[in-house]
């Protein structure tokens, strides 16, 4: 029985880690910019990285804001030189320590020097101490600090969480419960094919894209993943996805399950940007011809692909589930599945514990769901918690099915104790009421029912 019951709540366990760990691998990313990140700090000052569109380092530094040497003139010039250098576009703050002052100091340093074009917002940082210090860290980064490595992460978080996060152990990332407690084996292998899943919805730049994130897709290895950089490095970028026969290793089979995963932008061919699998391209090319457009044209006006009928291009080899896909894809061509980002807007008179008073009302952003509810941070550091009974007005049997890591939600503040770090919230208080229920109709009276019957047979 008690083993019977610790399996239980193993994969119990286990589904609420996979589904946070998803819900945050598909967090919205900004997209392709320059950013400046900063990891904040206090006695140690803050660490600086800038990166440009595609991810790649350019420049570090360190500003000391505050105590002891409350250098603040300094950190604003120095801000001020890092952008105007790089045209930076977004600035990303890790939300550790001093997290809420730093953001404040870049407000107002932004509002100040007119810099409107630049936005700044908190980037969850759980997991990029790990990275700094781990081997891809170092094999990316061999001659650079780890505190300047933890904020080239911190920066490219903001550009694309996928990208960055399947870098780090997903068990140091933050979410879920109990992962210390339960089958290991299982929870590795979970963990995994939900990483390779997220991977694979989303496509994989095959020119952009580091050999830590091309080893989860279908078919290709860790080897084949370092064989495609080093081939990348050595002979510029891809042009074609058929290039990839060229890569020591790549052969036709890992072709087949690899090639519709991976996306070529700017490339010979329009479709290599899309989820079209190459297989596929003769019947593209088919489509197109009937419409008496190019394959640019088709893909620049995903509208004319409606007026196809599909049964017209089905043969032995493709059917009728191949043409769906294909013509579900051409709608959307090479759009990122993912929502568009939004970044939170943190209240500038609450910046820790102490600042958070009864009815209050937040935006925070979800950073776990669990079993008994949901945590959000609202931007003082310690995240606060929505017990389930508090999440709607109805009654909610699994959180899940209220909120998702990574969701902006509004809040209201129940309590807060600043001793124990404890923060009470409720999304119930700020929820539509519930419809009341409708009145039950007056059932007739006994006289009423007789009058009816002896009225309708003429009872004598």
């Amino acid at each position: 029985m008690r083993l019977e019951l610790k399996d239980r709540s193993d994969e119990e366990a286990i589904k609420v880690f996979r589904e946070n760990l998803e819900n945050l691998l598909l967090a919205p990313p900004a997209g392709m910019m320059t950013v400046l990140a900063i990891d904040p700090g206090i006695r140690t000052g803050c660490k600086i990285a800038v990166v440009d569109e595609t991810g790649k380092f350019l420049e570090s530094s360190v500003i000391y804001p505050f105590q002891p040497k409350n250098d603040e003139a300094g950190a604003r010039k120095t801000l001020a030189a890092l952008i105007a250098r790089h045209n930076v576009q977004a600035i990303a703050i890790g939300n550790g320590t001093a997290s809420r002052e730093t953001e404040a100091l870049v407000r107002d340093f932004l509002r100040e020097a007119n810099l409107s074009h630049v936005f700044s917002v908190s980037v969850s940082e759980s997991g990029a101490s790990v990275y700094s210090a781990s081997d891809i860290a170092r094999q990316e980064f061999p001659d650079l600090d780890v505190t300047v490595r933890g904020a080239i992460s911190i920066a490219r978080r903001l550009q694309d969480p996928l990208a960055e996060l399947v870098k780090v152990d997903p068990k140091s990332i933050g979410v879920g419960q109990y992962q210390h407690d339960v089958d290991q084996r299982r929870l590795k292998q979970s963990l995994e094919a939900t990483v390779e899943s997220c991977v694979n919805r989303v496509g994989v730049d095959l020119n952009t894209a580091s050999w830590a994130l091309l080893r989860y897709v279908a078919g290709i290895t860790e080897r084949t993943a370092l064989k495609i950089m080093e081939y990348r490095n050595d002979h510029g970028k891809f042009r074609s996805r058929v290039d990839l026969m060229a890569v020591p290793g790549f052969g036709p089979k890992t072709f087949e399950q690899a090639a519709g995963f991976l996306r070529i932008r700017g490339g010979d061919n329009p479709l290599d940007m899309t989820a079209v699998h190459p297989e596929s391209y003769p019947v593209v090319e088919k489509i197109a011809a009937s419409l008496g457009v190019s394959i640019h044209d088709l893909i620049a006006r995903p509208e004319s692909i409606e007026k196809v009928r599909l049964e017209g291009f089905k043969t032995e080899s493709v059917g009728m589930y191949t043409l769906g896909d294909i013509r579900e894809e051409l709608r959307k061509p090479g759009r990122d599945p993912r929502e568009k980002f939004v970044a939170p807007q943190w209240r500038e008179d609450v910046k820790e514990i102490a600042d958070l008073k009864p009815g209050m009302v937040l935006e925070g952003v979800v950073t776990n769901v669990t079993r008994f509810g949901a945590f959000v941070d609202v931007g003082v550091h310690q995240d606060g918690l929505v017990h389930i009974s508090e999440l709607a007005n109805r009654f909610v049997k699994d959180a899940g099915d209220v909120v998702k890591v990574g969701q902006i939600v509004k809040v209201q503040v129940m309590n807060a104790d600043p001793k124990a770090k404890r923060i009470g919230l409720s999304m119930k208080a700020l929820a539509a009421p519930p419809p009341p229920a409708p009145k039950p109709k007056a059932k007739p009276s006994l006289e009423s029912q007789l009058a009816s019957l002896s009225t309708k047979f003429r009872v004598k």
